[in-house]
């Protein structure tokens, strides 16, 4: 983990990685590992309204006209407990024109034979109620080329997005090439996609499964996890980087969420939410 953003910046079993992350001494790029907070995806023009409030957040998609990722991302986070096999990290959100809200957030990170568990609470110190989203930007890698991996993705269905990335809409899944929910190669599908309708185990989870090369991961998110994004890195740069993983990131809300108001959590003064979610690697698919 990193103090920065209280990213993942690296997760490796048994000597072999599990996340795709970066070097010690670079910025974290497209996102890899961050906590994405106040709200996750893309912002319309970066501009919402919540109960009488209104915020104004910088457009850090400039070529779309969005704001990405919310603003916790970039800032410094301090140990709040550590021990061997667990670290807890927070930070203080203040109160500014992108979040006229005051937000106390804590990302605990735990390991056990089972794998990785990532537990979030967000609190709300502010005077008046504040709209919340998270989600989480994690690069899943089992050693081989996207093409090469088996993805089973339990979502029955996608939403549709304009050319800015932005939702106008969603349909089943159902006999289109969005439909993982068995077991399904790859091969060239590209996405970058939100998909939601997720079915869920009789433990209340949801589980991406992800397999090549003889190894396979599954990540996992509990109910509070309503959404998740899938992208293949068709566009990262440098070139290197492109199709090496798979993201499959965790989410509250859809994108563009606080302007919309879908799914938004409403945290009511002094209340707090939590939610967990976790990547179980096995070593032999």
């Amino acid at each position: 983990m990193t103090e920065v953003g209280a990213t993942l910046r690296a997760y490796a079993t048994g000597g072999v990685d599990v996340v795709d992350g970066f070097a010690v001494d670079e910025i974290s790029p497209a996102g890899r590992g961050q906590v994405l907070a106040p709200w996750p995806n893309r912002l319309d023009g970066g501009r919402y309204a919540f109960e009488g409030r209104e915020g104004s957040a910088a457009i850090d998609e400039p070529e779309r006209g969005n704001a990405i990722h919310g603003l916790a991302r970039w800032l410094a986070w301090s140990a709040r407990s550590k021990a061997r096999d667990a670290v807890a990290l927070g930070c203080v959100l203040p109160a500014q024109p992108a979040y006229p809200w005051r937000l106390e957030l804590e990302i605990g990170y735990a390991l056990s034979a089972d794998g990785l568990t990532v537990t979030t609470r967000a609190t709300n110190v502010s005077d008046v109620p504040a709209p919340f989203g998270i989600g989480f930007h994690p690069y899943l890698t089992v050693g081989v080329p996207v093409d090469e991996v088996v993805l089973t993705l339990p979502a029955s269905r996608r939403l549709l997005t304009d050319d800015r990335a932005l939702p106008v809409g969603e349909e089943g899944v159902d006999r289109t090439a969005f439909d993982f929910r068995s077991v399904r190669s790859m091969g060239a599908t590209k996405l970058d996609t939100c998909f939601t309708g997720l079915r869920r185990n009789s433990d209340g989870r949801w589980r991406v499964r992800v397999e090549g090369g003889g190894r396979a991961l599954e990540l996992w998110g509990d109910d509070g996890f309503g959404y998740l994004q899938a992208y293949t890195g068709d566009t990262l740069e440098p070139a290197s980087r492109r199709r090496r993983a798979v993201a499959i990131e965790p989410m509250t809300c859809p994108p563009n969420a606080l302007a919309t108001g879908t799914d938004v959590i409403r945290l009511e003064h002094g209340a707090t939410w939590s939610g967990t979610w976790g990547i179980d690697p096995a070593p032999n698919a």
